[in-house]
């Protein structure tokens, strides 16, 4: 599903990741562990394909067969819609907008009719036990209401991979039990593949593989 070829990130003189390479299969649940400053988010956002790596070092990346290296501008943010969801610590939803508005907005940028946005996204209000919250808005909802509500915009387009920067980081503990048992419901139910960075052990230890990072490698 994923195959990461030497994958170096510098900011200025910093260098944040040094000569990654990694392959994930589908379905497979990945986390990523390590201290703060490791590199591990900036690895996630290039692998979503929100930053770019260094090039002089051959850096290749491929998900679902599609070679991502050398994409226009918007046909990368055209495969990113397709094939990729996002979730992060903070929810981010928009606060103007009810639960049903938030999930379907990316498949507005996908095209899809509203009729069939808003039945995609009743659809996976009912799989995460929110059918009942579809017309509140964000600050209407309890921490861990939200955070499945960003799960269900991640899900709409029904991505191929789901990325994930601590998604249980801002919950109460019986939050995430519960987030961390709807990821592995949702690879079994949907086929999708999880990477995942996290400093929750619990989701850490549940992945089929767990990645440990220091100094901007794998160790």
């Amino acid at each position: 599903m994923i195959k990461a070829r030497h994958i170096s990130k510098h900011y200025g003189e910093l260098k944040v990741l040094n000569n990654i390479n990694l392959e994930i299969q589908q379905k497979e649940i990945i986390s990523i562990v390590g201290p703060s400053g490791v590199g591990k988010t900036t690895l996630l956002q290039i692998l979503g394909t929100l930053e770019q790596p260094d090039t002089e070092n051959n850096s290749s990346i491929e998900i679902a067969g599609q070679q991502i290296n050398g994409l226009k501008k918007k046909a990368l943010a055209r495969f990113r819609n397709q094939n990729i969801g996002f979730i992060f610590q903070f929810h981010q939803l928009l606060p103007e907008f009810s639960a049903l508005e938030n999930i379907c907005i990316p498949a507005f940028i996908h095209g899809t009719s509203r009729c069939e946005a808003e039945k995609r996204a009743k659809e996976l209000l009912g799989y995460l036990d929110l059918g009942h919250r579809a017309n509140h808005k964000p600050n209407e909802l309890s921490g861990g209401e939200q955070q499945r509500v960003a799960v269900a915009r991640a899900l709409i387009n029904q991505p191929k991979v789901i990325f994930a920067d601590e998604p249980s980081g801002n919950l109460d503990s019986a939050s995430a039990d519960k987030l961390h048992q709807l990821f592995l419901n949702l690879r079994d139910e949907f086929d999708q593949t999880f990477v995942i960075v996290t400093h929750n052990d619990e989701l850490a230890d549940m992945a089929d593989r767990k990645l440990e990072m220091r100094d901007g490698q794998f160790v």
